[in-house]
């Protein structure tokens, strides 16, 4: 598909053209809003549900539909997008070094993140539960997701810094307890596979606040008779958190698996922030936009979107289920 240089979408012209489109289309949604507003009294019920799912319906299949095939029929296509390659896109991501690293960086990131997170948000959720400080405890460790992943990735770049970072001081100060004075500390953020781990800390640090408030709610929602039954049969505390506390916030616990799982499949602005993919740390996120915005490779980037999208798919679906299930037996 070839468009006219001056209507290209970085001209001035180009940008002028998709703002009005923009607003002719936000025009037509407030429009088909206000008539749906007036419809009929003698309309009948279905066709005023269908009346209003129509803006829905419409706006789903331009921002989410649309763009959908879109990719999948890139994926199959070369560089500029013009010759068909197959499956030479996807042949390259399961079999270059390269990418199979970013395969691997992803499932680490797919996996540590919420068992790591999961399990920091429910043993502090279940520690400061009831004590005299627990709000001032929750708000500290929901921080973090109160700001942006960049913000979070720049705080911990600076703790990583070879010169001036918390981590370095650290290893310094051991480094001299020990007797060595003349050690330098590494470059925290270039040596791999280390640093794909000390980037996942930021995210895991970041999501145990989510699923901490999450878990906390759960914890919660136990019925004080059973608790009360628990003790009375002489369950000591690491009795009831095993044998009561985690089977009853079960759900609870696999949503929120589910949900930060999402999450560290999807990550990309803490590595794109700290490392920018550089040193073997590059994820499927990272290096779909690497590819796509900067080597122009239109191809592989729909291709690494796929994937993405393919995977995240069942977990979406798994934790929809959960959510039903848990709702039903509310």
């Amino acid at each position: 598909m070839s468009f006219d240089p001056i209507l290209h979408p970085d001209t001035t012209l180009g940008k002028l053209l998709a703002m009005v489109v923009a607003i002719l289309l936000f025009v037509g949604v407030m429009a088909l809003v206000l008539f749906l507003t007036n419809v009929p009294k003698n309309m009948p019920s279905w066709g005023v549900a269908a009346l209003f799912l129509l803006p829905s319906i419409a706006l789903m299949c331009f921002g989410l539909l649309y763009p959908t095939i879109v990719t999948f029929r890139s994926s199959f296509y070369g560089r500029d997008g013009q010759e068909a390659v197959g499956l030479a896109n996807y042949i390259k991501i399961f079999s270059d070094p390269h990418f199979l690293q970013v395969l691997l960086n992803t499932v680490l990131w797919t996996v540590l993140v919420p068992l790591c997170a999961t399990a920091v948000g429910l043993l502090y959720a279940v520690l400061v539960d009831r004590t005299r400080f627990e709000k001032l405890a929750k708000s500290l460790v929901f921080l973090p997701m109160a700001i942006s992943m960049v913000g979070a990735a720049i705080i911990w770049k600076f703790v990583y810094d070879q010169k001036i970072g918390l981590l370095s001081a650290i290893y310094l100060w051991f480094a001299h307890l020990f007797g060595s004075s003349d050690v330098q500390p590494p470059q925290w953020l270039m040596g791999a596979p280390g640093n794909t781990f000390l980037l996942i800390l930021v995210m895991i640090w970041i999501e145990a606040g989510y699923a901490m408030t999450v878990l906390s709610a759960a914890i919660k929602a136990i019925p004080d008779d059973i608790v009360e039954a628990a003790r009375l049969d002489g369950l000591n505390g690491r009795q009831q958190f095993f044998y009561m506390t985690i089977p009853l916030i079960r759900p609870s616990i696999v949503v929120v698996l589910t949900t930060v799982a999402m999450a560290g499949l999807k990550s990309f602005d803490v590595v794109r922030t700290m490392t920018a993919g550089n040193y073997g740390t590059s994820v499927i996120a990272n290096e779909f936009y690497t590819q796509t915005f900067q080597y122009q490779n239109t191809g592989l980037g729909a291709a690494l979107a796929v994937i993405m999208f393919i995977v995240v798919i069942p977990l979406i679906v798994f934790n929809v289920y959960q959510m039903k299930q848990s709702q039903e037996v509310r």
